[in-house]
């Protein structure tokens, strides 16, 4: 487990008005930083023959859903790329697996930038491929993905983001970036329609984006998603 700490600043601004001729109050303008600190403790996982290799190394971003938070490390490895790789299946790629503090949500636009500032100090400390950055999650996780993915398009070279959704104003800047996108139809915890209005947004403006719905599936199409190698070959083809 490896802690990270994520400094926020954000800027308060007051403005000032005149008051009207009947009014005794003054609105007054004061600007200040404040900081915010962000504390995650994430997983790192190195490929097999990484201390034995100079190369560059692809990087997964993976982002675990609602029910992982908090401060459990362990919580993570229930689901995904993590649970594959504490059973002993090897990734070509780094990985990192952060946790979300309990009471956040991975879209926020603070954890958003906590995340960004992750990938950054995972670039300056591993031998990570920039070319070759990657993002996925599941439920929460793929609300999280899709977001980090809009906020910061230049970064990630794909994502797959499985039965999640989001904020869809800023869509079109993935309109260059590889999307798969993954549902089942059945799912009652995130509506199937926030995968197929994303496709369906994105479809007219790119040729990068494909989505996979599962038929009589619930809440879970990751467990099959992330057991399918072919995610890892086509994302690692991008």
């Amino acid at each position: 487990m490896h802690p990270f700490r994520f400094i926020l600043t954000i800027v308060l601004v007051l403005s000032t008005l005149f008051p009207k001729s009947n009014d005794k109050r003054i609105i007054k303008k004061f600007v200040t930083d404040v900081m915010i600190e962000v504390k995650l403790n994430y997983l790192l996982y190195l490929p097999t023959d990484y201390s034995n290799s100079k190369k560059g190394y692809p990087l997964v971003l993976f982002l675990h859903g609602a029910g992982e938070r908090g401060e459990d490390i362990n919580l993570v490895e229930i689901h995904g790329i993590p649970r594959l790789i504490n059973m002993g299946k090897e990734f070509p790629f780094i990985t990192i697996a952060p946790q979300c503090p309990s009471d956040r949500w991975w879209p926020e636009p603070v954890l958003t930038k906590a995340l960004i500032s992750l990938i950054e100090k995972t670039k300056a400390q591993y031998n990570v491929d920039n070319s070759r950055i990657y993002a996925t999650g599941l439920s929460m996780g793929g609300y999280g993905t899709l977001e980090i993915a809009m906020e910061r398009p230049d970064l990630f070279s794909g994502i797959i983001p499985i039965c999640g959704g989001g904020d869809l104003k800023k869509i079109d800047r993935l309109k260059d970036m590889p999307v798969w996108l993954f549902h089942g139809d059945a799912d009652t915890v995130v509506p199937v329609e926030n995968s197929t209005e994303i496709y369906d947004l994105l479809k007219p403006i790119s040729d990068n984006v494909k989505i996979t719905i599962y038929k009589d599936v619930g809440h879970d199409s990751w467990t099959q998603t992330y057991d399918n190698n072919q995610i890892y070959e086509w994302l690692l083809d991008k």
